[in-house]
């Protein structure tokens, strides 16, 4: 009987092996040059996000903006505000007239200290009563008044160290009462938690609406869409509007976890930080929509949200303090829709801020928001004319 040998299975040749993995290697390189999207920011973004963080990020804030409430102009007072500047903690931004007039910048978020230097001080100083010098800090975020703070025990011993006039003792000639405000404990949940609201929504809300449009050429049903007599504008408007609910959402989530878990608290108005919760959940989704209409398929659109959103982490203010970095460093950040948020939702959580103080935050983020949307109208139709 014949018997039936079993089949071998084809031998693979080492050359045949190695010429067909290069030039599976070599089709891939040809597919991601001609990607020019993805090969460009795999070159240009660590090239420029390296020297733009490098130089901007800063751990020890220094030149933070301060204010001076001078109520008798002296020798004295000249001198204590000198050693004050050359701390290069402080930068002397406003001089206001009136407890209240300090009271409102501090509320707004238009400096982080507050110096008040009180009638009769010099005076007190040349008698020998030892008064009070008193400074007033934003303390909601504890990094940026930490360090300075911390410096103004040696201002004690270097403001007045060559006026003579001053009697020499063994106690010093002034002392430091500082208030610090909002967060006196320096609790670090009360500054995280109202920023990760913002960062959350910014996240989440970039990668829903970037994927929109280009998932809708790479499943095919974006003819269908344009065989409809429907304009650009409604079909951005039907895409965003459903997520804005989604995102609120999410940030009632965050901030109830907040206030439950973290104890953090709601001084301010809690309709008004849901309208401009709501506006920036908006301003984030127009944005992501506008990636959706330059990436050409979803990887680009999920590339250029990682890439915005690691700028909005890094120099809006949330790990590091804004108002430490570069003057051009805050430029950048000004336009970021995250940098405005974060001073929304933590003066209205834990400073009580009114419309008022937040006008300017507020008309940022909208016309933010407007120029995204302009920019995703005229590229939709660009791309599919």
């Amino acid at each position: 009987m014949n018997q039936v040998m079993p089949a071998q299975a084809p031998r693979h040749s080492g050359n045949g092996f190695w010429r067909k993995t290069w030039a599976m290697l070599v089709k891939e390189f040809i597919q991601l040059r001609r990607d020019r999207v993805s090969f460009a920011m795999i070159v240009m973004i660590p090239l420029v996000q390296l020297m733009l963080f490098g130089y901007a990020i800063n751990t020890t804030p220094r030149d933070l903006p301060t204010a001076v409430l001078l109520q008798e102009q002296s020798d004295v007072g000249r001198s204590i505000l000198a050693a004050l500047q050359n701390t290069r903690y402080f930068k002397i931004t406003q001089l206001p007239r009136s407890a209240a007039e300090v009271d409102r910048l501090i509320l707004a978020g238009k400096v982080l200290f507050a110096v008040e230097i009180p009638v009769g001080f010099e005076r007190a100083v040349r008698r020998g009563d030892h008064p009070a010098l008193l400074i007033s800090a934003d303390a909601t975020d504890p990094v940026a008044s930490g360090s300075a703070l911390s410096a103004l025990g040696t201002l004690v011993q270097t403001a007045l160290e060559h006026d003579h006039d001053i009697p020499e003792a063994g106690a010093p000639p002034f002392s430091i009462r500082i208030h610090a405000r909002y967060n006196p404990a320096a609790v670090t949940q009360l500054n995280i938690v109202p920023g990760l609201v913002g960062t959350i929504l910014t996240m989440t809300m970039l990668i829903f609406t970037a994927l929109s449009v280009t998932r809708e050429i790479e499943r095919g049903t974006m003819e269908n869409l344009l065989s409809m007599p429907i304009t650009p504008v409604e079909i951005m408007l039907g895409k965003i509007i459903p997520y804005i609910m989604v995102g609120f959402v999410q940030a009632a989530m965050i901030i109830g976890i907040g206030v439950l878990l973290f104890g953090v608290p709601i001084v301010g108005n809690l309709g008004l930080l849901a309208g401009l919760s709501t506006l920036f959940i908006a301003t984030n989704l127009s944005i992501g929509y506008t990636f959706s209409t330059v990436a050409q398929n979803q990887l680009q659109a999920m590339q250029m949200s990682i890439m915005y959103f690691l700028p909005n982490i890094l120099l809006s203010g949330f790990l590091f303090p804004f108002a430490g970095m570069p003057t051009w460093a805050q430029w950048v950040g000004e336009t970021l829709p995250l940098t405005h948020y974060l001073r929304i939702v933590r003066g209205i959580m834990l400073k009580g801020a009114t419309a008022t103080d937040l006008h300017y935050d507020g008309a940022a983020m909208f016309v933010l928001m407007l120029v995204a949307m302009t920019i995703a109208v005229t590229r939709f139709r660009r791309t599919l004319d």
